[in-house]
């Protein structure tokens, strides 16, 4: 007999994973995923810092609004903040003031945080950082996430509330019929409304559904840990550049953690770093503190998928069909409150009180729909 659920949801990253839980409790919910753990992919290579400026000033209500869960989860979801001290810098060299000043004007009507930092504290925060680097934006309310922690703490909450999680299932197709879809997983099963939570598989998803695709496109993100002399402090902020160039940040063991901040068009798959990303990051490094690297010790990549428009897309574009996409590299910083605005639009009632003041209009699906 052929299993009937309310809601089917494709992909278990950060994305589905929240999703599942805060609809769980009140419909019967199947999520499946292709790969043979949950967050594979981009959810498991983050870089796993929270920023209230990432992503930008249409993207920053939904982490704000976030922040109270995050750092004090109810105690039934998890027993200890998933949010650690770091802060950041953004830091201009003479050709990055423009972008620092326009960086100020963006969030200069938001709640967020930001002051400007000169060579001295700039210095203080970054032993070692050369000379030219003379201006940057303090923003304290940065943090580290618990992005393990935080995705195992969805799952288990979905599951607790009745989800039924398929691993290595790829969705084949599906089909809608008499308002109910028909999926082929390996497995079959029906659901009356089918949510597309897949990341960078999200327009094949809408293929294999018989829906329009949106324009849905991956973007490759390095990592790079290394080993530096002297050893990165503990107490380093989180140091990004004002022209988008890289950022870094210290991990255990006195290693860095250092990307090229790139974003070169990738299709849906298990992505590698390209050498040539990876030199080019090491060389930057290298023009902003006088550490000696040491050794690569591991590197890889990930996947940051966006819309056109570059903002999330959440909503039915089609009848019976919900999308939960396009989260770019803030879909984990901002889960809470992106999970509790799809319910709301998902189930069409009042939104919680968490982004009860967020205007969902920007990130509508059927912005793409005329």
């Amino acid at each position: 007999m052929t299993q009937r659920y309310d809601i089917a949801i494709v992909g278990a990253g950060i994305a589905g994973a929240s999703l599942a839980a805060e609809v769980a409790p009140h419909a019967s919910v199947l999520l499946i995923e292709a790969e043979d753990q949950p967050g594979y992919h981009a959810t498991g290579r983050s870089a796993a810092f929270w920023s209230e400026t990432y992503g930008g000033p249409i993207i920053q209500p939904l982490t704000t609004a976030s922040e109270g869960f995050l750092s004090n989860p109810p105690a039934a979801f998890h027993d200890r903040s998933f949010l650690h001290p770091r802060g950041s810098l953004t830091l201009a060299d003479a050709e990055g003031e423009a972008a620092l000043d326009a960086m100020v004007g963006q969030f200069s009507d938001t709640p967020v945080d930001l002051s400007l930092a000169d060579r001295s504290a700039i210095e203080a925060a970054i032993p070692g950082v050369r000379p030219g680097w003379d201006k940057a934006l303090w923003e304290p309310s940065c943090r580290d996430i618990d992005v393990a922690a935080l995705h195992g703490a969805y799952l288990r909450a979905a599951r607790q509330s009745g989800a039924h999680l398929k691993t290595d299932a790829a969705l084949r197709s599906a089909s809608r019929q008499s308002r109910l879809w028909t999926l082929d997983y390996g497995e079959r099963a029906e659901a009356a409304l089918l949510v597309n939570a897949a990341g960078a598989w999200a327009d094949e998803v809408a293929a294999r559904a018989g829906m329009r695709m949106l324009g849905i496109q991956p973007y490759r993100r390095t990592m790079i840990q290394l080993r530096v002399d002297p050893p990165a402090l503990a107490i380093l902020p989180l140091v990004m550049d004002a022209r988008g160039r890289f950022y870094f940040k210290p991990e255990a063991g006195g290693r860095l953690w250092l990307s090229p901040h790139d974003e070169a068009p990738c299709p849906p798959c298990d992505c590698a770093p390209d050498e040539m990303d990876v030199a080019r990051a090491i060389a930057t490094l290298e023009t902003v503190v006088d550490w000696k690297v040491e050794a690569v010790e591991r590197k890889w990549a990930g996947l940051r998928t966006f819309a056109p428009d570059r903002l999330p897309v959440y909503g039915f574009a089609e009848p019976g069909f919900f999308w939960f996409a396009g989260q770019g590299g803030f879909g984990i910083q901002t889960a809470p409150a992106a999970a509790k605005l799809a319910a709301s639009l998902l189930f069409e009632l009042s939104p919680d009180p968490m982004v009860a003041a967020i205007d969902p209009a920007p990130y509508a699906a059927q912005r793409f729909m005329n």
